[in-house]
């Protein structure tokens, strides 16, 4: 179960990524062909896909992560690790999509700063696995 200092992050980042499935989900028509291209450069094995059948897949893995974080009955290795994994991706795209950083470096260029702000989940994601499989309780001062 969702520790009480966790969930004002599972809240933020689950209604983000909710909101952003369910974009996908109700309009893949629209942008089925620009999520699919960008996806597909930074992993190729996603060429095989029909753009519109990948988009709505992705926007369905997107309602589930966010409500998974947004449900406190879940516990926070199972929401952490499903957030972890997800965001790994879109860190990934970061990392692979061309004219996403500046020249030799890691910090974003302009072009890459909304795939680089992602990185802000995986780090949420990450701390919730940590913090289930370390056991850290949270005490009070006597």
């Amino acid at each position: 179960m969702a520790r009480p200092h966790q969930i004002p992050m599972r809240l933020a980042t689950g209604a983000f990524i909710l909101n952003s499935g369910l974009g996908k989900v109700r309009d893949t028509e629209a942008m089925a062909e620009t999520i699919h291209g960008t996806a597909s450069t930074a992993y190729p094995f996603l060429k095989e896909w029909e753009p519109q059948k990948f988009t709505r897949m992705l926007g369905t893995a997107e309602v589930a992560v966010g409500a998974m974080l947004l449900t406190p009955l879940v516990p926070s290795l199972v929401a952490g690790m499903a957030l972890t994994g997800f965001s790994a991706g879109l860190v990934g795209l970061y990392l692979k999509l061309p004219g996403t950083r500046l020249e030799g470096s890691l910090r974003p260029s302009p072009e890459g700063l909304p795939l680089a702000k992602d990185s802000w989940m995986l780090g949420i994601g990450v701390s919730l696995v940590l913090e289930a499989l370390t056991g850290r309780k949270c005490y009070k001062k006597s």
